[in-house]
């Protein structure tokens, strides 16, 4: 069988690390922001009621993702709205609707998780073995349109030939949709590609399960059972700075 052509990347603890006490701070800008627009079209709620929404839609939307589906982010925010008071979004003005929906989203922008120091180099090492890019990210409540641009300011777009978001193509990780709508649009097969991620299950179980190989970012979750072959990386990593040697060791130890 040919080599490796392709490599694809998880995003969220991979190319960029976000921490617990940013994602709070971000969570109450999208708070304080719904409760500001909602007071500006003279809708008072308490913002306990405003904050049980907010949890109340995440899980919802958590629920959808872990079925291997996504929903575009508008319907994430009128989930959010719509619990606050049932219906809420059709009884206020669209401009209310795209007030709330630009705090949360630009929430991550004023707030935003920092790209991985390696991101840029680790990329375009990959590049220079002359494999093509991918990334498979599961946006969660941040719109993919906001992380091309995060990716852009980073210096990291460029390298990239396909960009595939959960909440822009209705599926997310683990579903092997996912998979198959990058690798169609990287021109390659799951025996070419390798995947990059930190997720035991989202991005080791499932793109295994793909026929991808796997390089695994140790350092964020723990292997439940290292007796399980459906959870074991092809190759483990302590770094990102360590994935172009390991895809040139795949490379090299002969046919994939």
């Amino acid at each position: 069988m040919a080599g490796i052509t392709a490599v694809t990347f998880d995003l969220w603890q991979t190319l960029l690390l976000d921490r617990p006490e940013v994602g709070r701070i971000r969570t109450q800008a999208r708070l304080e922001g719904a409760r500001q627009a909602l007071l500006e079209a003279a809708r008072r709620f308490e913002p306990e009621r405003i904050e049980e929404a907010y949890r109340s839609g995440v899980r919802q939307c958590q629920v959808i993702r872990e079925g291997g589906l996504d929903i575009s982010f508008s319907k994430q925010v009128e989930i959010f709205v719509n619990s606050i008071s049932p219906d809420l979004s059709s009884k206020i003005a669209e401009s209310t609707f795209q007030a709330i929906a630009t705090a949360y989203s630009d929430s991550f922008l004023e707030h935003p998780a920092a790209p991985h120091p390696a991101g840029v180099n680790v990329l375009r090492g990959v590049r220079d073995m002359n494999l093509r890019v991918g990334l498979i990210s599961n946006t969660g409540i941040t719109p993919g349109i906001l992380f091309r641009r995060f990716l852009e300011e980073h210096g990291m777009l460029k390298y990239f030939d396909a960009l595939t978001f959960s909440d822009e193509v209705g599926y997310s990780k683990p579903s092997p949709e996912i998979f198959a709508i990058t690798l169609e649009k990287l021109g390659a097969t799951p025996s070419q590609t390798v995947h990059v991620g930190d997720h035991i299950f989202n991005d080791v179980a499932a793109a295994r399960a793909c026929g991808l190989k796997t390089v695994w970012i140790e350092g964020f979750y723990e292997r439940p059972d290292v007796t399980d072959p459906a959870t074991e990386p092809d190759i483990a990593v302590p770094r990102l700075e360590d994935v172009v040697s390991a895809i040139r060791d795949m490379n090299m130890s002969g046919p994939v």
